[in-house]
């Protein structure tokens, strides 16, 4: 898709596009020896939204001496299964994005051998997961939550809506764009959100609800962010005409951030009484080949530089106390204030047969 600068910075912050690897991607370094024993190369596999800023990652490379490279391999849920598949035989040492809608699914594979990272007592207590067995470093944390374009509900004398409630509404009606659940992050983490809002009996009936109120489903984030919705960078481009989507609590502030001129306030808000909270992780990839470099990574991802220089870079939130968000964050875009959440037990137990129902009630 052909889109502006501009509209592609968004997207990067976002995460929906592929930057280009900060170094070159692989898990052998430049001597060819595959990354094994003594290798100064470290392999880090991941999303496509992950971003550092180049003179942070520099700083790490020469004070530990570790040339980094990156390997993107697509959107989150098809980074794990990847991952999963090639488990024996890595396609690096460290895996960066799983989060707590899929970690289980990480977890009961073996994907990751047990590391502590240095700084996990600085992590807040409610992002800590696998204790006993340190399997997962916690790294950042975001809402998925329903976005609206101020402009469309001014325009239009709507009152934009507040709750899950309000989007099943008639004033809502074909207003509503979604990702799929089986197939995106973000798509889950909304599922997600209504199991957690009406519970195990509640949550097929209120898609039905969505579903007959004109809900539309496409396959990924890109696609409904920049194609779909209207109040978007991209989405004014390709003339979305659903002034509401399934995105992030962060999204407002990269709107505003990657604007030119940069405007007073955010074009677009919030709906906080839809929000889910995702924690990302990094973990030590079971038969690593640069075990040692892995873990010196790991210590990056959860040090103080690196918490401070993400949030701009990935537009997600630190998890390391005292970490400085961005004035930016707290002007256009805070965290909502009660996200729903679930245990990561219950997402294990539940997910998959949710995401089947899901599909055939909403998809059929």
């Amino acid at each position: 898709m052909s889109i502006t600068k501009k509209a592609t910075a968004l997207a990067v912050g976002l995460g929906l596009v592929a930057l280009p690897a900060l170094t070159a991607c692989g898990s052998s370094d430049d001597g060819g020896d595959g990354g094994g024993g003594g290798s100064r190369t470290v392999t880090l596999v991941s999303h496509n939204s992950w971003a550092v800023s180049k003179d942070v990652l520099a700083a790490f490379e020469k004070q530990s001496g570790y040339k980094v490279r990156v390997l993107k391999d697509g959107d989150a849920g098809q980074a794990v299964n990847k991952a999963i598949l090639t488990k024996d035989n890595p396609q690096g040492d460290v895996f960066f994005g799983v989060d707590n809608t899929l970690l289980s699914r990480a977890l009961d594979n073996g994907l990751f051998q047990s590391y502590e990272a240095k700084g996990s007592d600085k992590v807040a207590p409610e992002f800590r997961v696998d204790q006993d067995k340190h399997r997962v470093t916690p790294v950042d944390t975001g809402d998925v939550c329903v976005n609206y374009d101020k402009a469309y509900f001014s325009e239009h004398g709507l009152t934009p809506p507040t709750s899950f409630d309000d989007l099943v509404k008639p004033a809502y009606k074909d207003l509503l764009v979604t990702e799929n659940a089986s197939t995106s992050s973000p798509g889950l983490g909304f599922l997600l959100g209504t199991a957690a809002e009406y519970g195990d009996d509640g949550w097929e009936g209120y898609w039905k609800k969505l579903k007959a109120n004109g809900v539309k489903v496409v396959d990924g984030w890109e696609q409904a962010y920049n194609e779909e919705f209207s109040g978007s960078a991209g989405g004014k481009k390709a003339k979305g005409d659903r002034p509401l989507v399934v995105s992030y609590a962060s999204s407002p502030p990269a709107e505003v951030i990657y604007a030119d001129p940069r405007p007073s306030t955010a074009p677009t808000g919030v709906v906080e009484g839809t929000c889910f909270r995702q924690v990302e992780y990094a973990g030590l990839l079971s038969n690593a080949r640069n075990a040692a470099g892995g873990k010196a990574l790991i210590d990056f991802l959860l040090s103080d530089t690196f918490q401070k220089d993400m949030p701009l870079n990935m537009f997600v939130y630190p998890v390391r106390e005292g970490a400085q968000v961005p004035k930016e964050f707290t002007e256009y875009g805070p965290a909502a204030k009660n996200p729903e959440t679930m245990e990561p037990a219950k997402i294990a137990a539940h997910r998959d047969d949710w995401v089947k129902s899901w599909t055939s009630l909403v998809l059929r």
